[in-house]
């Protein structure tokens, strides 16, 4: 009987062992830091008050993981970085250049949605013009390659008979885009939320946003290899995010206050870049409709270079 219940005792005391053990096993494992992109423009609302409030720095305080921000402006760029494993995730990115950078061969995935704007992005002349598209033939037009902006050209050019070879295109950042417009030294530039406004009050005229030609898909992506290395701080930094949006819809005026320093333009201005973007965090198959069609455009004018299973490129938690 003695025997009996020394064999049970020890049963139980190897039980708690394992189970002990599980628990540290159990453990999330984490990077000892995470790199994600700071890129406040067009009017990425999340990703500011993210910053902003240190969110992603409390979200991982307990396990003392380093928040890198990482300021990369051009989609085309920041693929490149989540390739050579530079960068784990970017906090907006759009879905031209998600496809282009899958495309491509990177293994880069949709984590969340951002925004589906509209108004947002813009192509506008230099001041003391009123040019329509078909008025930029032959003329220098600057913006970034690669991204939303670069597909409204695009389209804007195919609906008038063009092709981006009857431009003089080239590639510059929006911001540096709209100096250029505004000096004189281009015909037109590819800008975006605050930079409209300011490009229109200095005198420069929208000639065309992205209504009827392209829909804008704002995303947060990130890089498979991090998913599959640390899946508990990959679904912390997309709750994150979305505990961002939830924040803003909560508190409005406070957050419009955040957007409005960070862009450096009125309260005014700010609401109206609220009302264009459309933010979001739950995608749809409205979504995956939209990459279908945008993957199809960007191969037909020669932006990518080999088709995707756009749906494999959205992970699960990202989807409805």
């Amino acid at each position: 009987m003695k025997l009996k219940n020394l064999f049970a005792a020890a049963a139980v005391a190897a039980g708690l062992c394992l189970t002990g053990m599980s628990a540290v096993q159990a453990a999330p494992k984490m990077p000892e830091s995470i790199s994600i992109t700071y890129v406040k423009s067009p009017f990425n609302l999340q990703n500011i008050v993210m910053k902003e409030r240190g969110m992603l720095e409390d979200a991982f305080k307990a396990e003392g993981v380093k928040i890198n921000w990482r300021v990369i402006n051009s989609g085309a760029i920041q693929g490149q970085a989540m390739a050579s494993g530079d960068l784990d995730f970017s906090a907006v990115m759009n879905t031209a250049s998600v496809l282009m950078a899958a495309g491509a061969g990177n293994p880069i995935r949709i984590a969340s949605g951002v925004g589906h704007p509209q108004k947002i992005f813009a192509i506008i002349g230099k001041p003391g013009t009123d040019y329509s598209i078909k008025d930029l033939k032959g003329k220098k037009v600057v913006g970034p390659k690669g991204t939303v902006l670069h597909q409204l050209l695009v389209a804007a050019l195919k609906k008038e008979g063009m092709t981006i070879k009857d431009v003089d295109f080239i590639s510059m950042d929006p911001a540096k885009a709209m100096t250029a417009v505004l000096s004189g030294s281009a015909d037109a530039g590819l800008v975006a939320a605050g930079l409209i406004i300011k490009a229109n009050a200095e005198g420069a005229k929208t000639i065309t946003t992205c209504e009827g030609l392209v829909e804008p898909n704002l995303v947060m992506a990130v890089r498979q290899a991090f998913v599959d290395q640390y899946p508990e701080a990959y679904e912390r930094v997309v709750a994150t995010n979305r505990a961002a949006l939830k924040w803003i819809r909560e508190h409005k005026a406070e957050a419009l206050t955040m957007g409005a320093k960070e862009q450096g333009i009125s309260i005014e201005n700010a609401e109206k870049l609220y009302d264009w973007s459309g933010f979001y965090d739950v995608l749809t198959e409205a979504d995956v409709k939209g990459l279908a069609a945008d993957q199809q455009f960007l191969i037909d004018n020669g932006m990518m270079e080999k088709a995707v299973d756009v749906r494999s490129l959205i992970l699960p938690g990202a989807m409805k």
